[in-house]
């Protein structure tokens, strides 16, 4: 009875992040006439989740990538817009407060969602893309908190789609999209 009267309360937190990030290292078997997908583009979004005292949450996200498939110099380009949207819902598996407390909390993350990839050419050579397809995640990050109220949260993930293609230029089958994104953003903890 002593045993059970010292036990703590159990805490989950329901975290709000809002980021901002980059891309890097995209693979694509769409029609990259601009050759940007390997490139760094700018990319920012929001989520939402519960993150338990003990080893498991869950997360949804939403992210947002304006000129995917474009260079950051639009002169010569040939393709007049892209944009690609993520929107992913994942489980957490983090290390339990007990271990962290409310200092640097690392995780893993992994989920399945929608990866929305549109492109829009100039000329009529080749058609548009607007693309639909179910995808993934895998990734890793960390969240600390500077008060009782906020904090940051560092992450890196990898998305790509189960669907696959084969690239014009090379031949070589792959996903249809794939890249990587690092983030920093603001947690928000209620």
């Amino acid at each position: 009875m002593v045993l059970c009267g010292l036990s703590r309360h159990a805490h989950a937190d329901y975290i709000f992040n809002p980021f901002i990030g980059t891309t890097f290292a995209g693979k694509t078997t769409f029609s990259d006439l601009d050759h940007a997908t390997d490139t760094a583009h700018v990319i920012f979004g929001g989520g939402a989740g519960w993150l338990g005292s003990g080893l498991l949450g869950v997360d949804g996200d939403f992210a947002y990538v304006p000129r995917f498939f474009e260079h950051e110099n639009p002169q010569g380009s040939l393709i007049s817009g892209s944009t690609v949207l993520t929107l992913h819902s994942s489980v957490i598996v983090a290390a339990p407060l007990r271990v962290t407390g409310y200092s640097l909390r690392p995780y893993v993350v992994s989920g399945l969602g929608l990866i929305h990839t549109g492109i829009t050419y100039l000329g009529s050579g080749v058609p548009p893309v607007d693309d639909n397809s179910l995808g993934m995640n895998l990734g890793a990050g960390a969240i600390g908190l500077v008060s009782e109220r906020t904090g940051l949260r560092f992450e890196l993930r990898h998305f790509r789609t189960f669907s696959r293609g084969v690239n014009d230029a090379n031949g070589e089958e792959g996903a249809r999209l794939s890249f990587w994104r690092v983030t920093v953003g603001l947690v928000i903890r209620r």
